[in-house]
C-alpha cells in the first residue's frame, strides 16, 4: 500500500496531518501498536521538520507485510551540519517556532531512536530527503 502527502509549508493547521493519517492506516491494518507508535513519531518529526525548516514538501509511505518505509522530502536550504543536527538539543528553529512549542532539537534524534533504518540526504541549498524504515517482521530487524 502506498500513501502520498503534500506538506504545505504555509498552513500550520495542517502540520501533522500526514503522520496522523499514517497512524490511522497502520492501526486499521492491524500493525502492532508499538510499531504504529514508532512510525507515527518518526513520521511526525520528519513532517514537522519539513514544515518548519524546509517550507513544506512531500511524504511517501510504502506499507508491506515486512516493513513501513517513509520518505519525507523538502526543497529547503538543507542541513548545514548533519552531525550537529543529530545531537539532542541542537536546533536552528526560529524564536517564533520555539514559542509555539517546537524546535527543541529532538526531531532527528527521535527519528533515529524510533526507526530501524534512517537515511538522510541533504545538501546546502538543495533540500533534504529523510528515509525511515521500520520493520514489521521480527526476522528483518536483525
Amino acid at each position: 500500500m502506498r500513501l502520498d502527502f503534500l506538506i504545505d509549508g504555509n498552513n500550520f493547521d495542517m502540520a501533522g496531518e500526514a503522520s496522523s493519517s499514517v497512524k490511522r492506516t497502520l492501526t486499521k491494518l492491524g500493525v502492532a501498536p508499538p510499531l504504529v507508535k514508532r512510525a507515527a513519531i518518526s513520521m511526525y518529526e520528519a513532517e514537522i521538520n519539513a514544515f518548519i525548516h524546509g517550507g513544506g514538501g512531500s511524504a511517501h509511505v510504502e506499507i508491506s507485510d515486512e516493513k513501513i518505509e517513509m520518505v519525507v522530502e523538502d526543497s529547503g536550504d538543507g542541513i548545514p551540519d548533519l552531525d550537529l543536527a543529530m545531537q539532542e538539543g541542537w536546533s536552528t528553529a526560529s524564536e517564533q517556532v520555539r514559542r509555539m512549542g517546537f524546535g527543541a532539537g529532538m526531531g532527528l534524534p527521535n527519528i533515529k531512536k524510533n526507526s530501524d533504518v534512517l537515511s538522510i540526504e541533504t545538501e546546502k541549498g538543495q533540500g533534504t530527503k529523510v528515509t525511515m524504515i521500520i520493520y514489521i517482521r521480527e526476522d528483518k530487524n536483525t
